[in-house]
């Protein structure tokens, strides 16, 4: 035992005592991952609220900052594409008052849970809302005229500049900068 002198020795785990230790990890990380599922599927940490159109316009009629109005859905890939700009813009110019909704047009079979999962997946920070109607001829036009339903489609409007713009397609960063320099007060 010489060179040993002073060291504590640690004795080895039997095989049995360390598969036990990973077996409990993954059952406990199974049990966190139930907790939180259930959490989304009651509601808890809900990310999306369901809306009427009638209550958007109200939303929008009563905005005292400049908005932009994001309509998305979770199985158009042009709207995902464009979402990280969307937020990133967002940000940028969240100090000046800049407002982001975004609105899922998903089916009403997709709401809330793949809502609510892709909005989680993908860390979307802004407000999300769920557009809970199932007449595109009544709701597209209270939105802008000419909007057929494509998507993505994105509303900006400035109260206080009287500037309503909307866009039928997927934004660059680019031109959604410039569109928010324009509705900017």
């Amino acid at each position: 035992m010489s060179g040993a002198v002073g060291k504590k020795i640690r004795p080895m785990l039997p095989v049995q005592t360390m598969i036990d230790q990973q077996t409990d990890d993954m059952h406990l990380r199974k049990l966190l991952l139930l907790l939180f599922s259930g959490c989304v599927a009651t509601g808890l940490m809900a990310q999306t609220k369901s809306i009427r159109i009638t209550e958007l316009e109200k939303m929008i009629a009563e905005s005292k900052t400049p908005v932009i109005i994001n309509f998305w859905a979770t199985y158009c890939a042009p709207c995902i594409a464009e979402m990280p700009a969307f937020q990133k813009l967002a940000d940028k110019y969240s100090g000046q008052g800049i407002q982001l909704i975004f609105v899922s047009l998903d089916m009403r079979e997709d709401y809330p849970a793949k809502v609510d999962s892709f909005v989680a997946k993908k860390k979307i920070r802004n407000q999300v809302l769920w557009l809970n109607e199932t007449n595109a001829d009544y709701f597209c036009p209270k939105v802008d005229e000419k909007w057929s339903g494509a998507l993505p489609a994105t509303l900006l409007v400035s109260k206080t500049k009287t500037v309503r713009r909307f866009f039928e397609k997927e934004m660059t960063e680019k031109e959604l900068e410039k569109e928010i320099m324009a509705i900017l007060d």
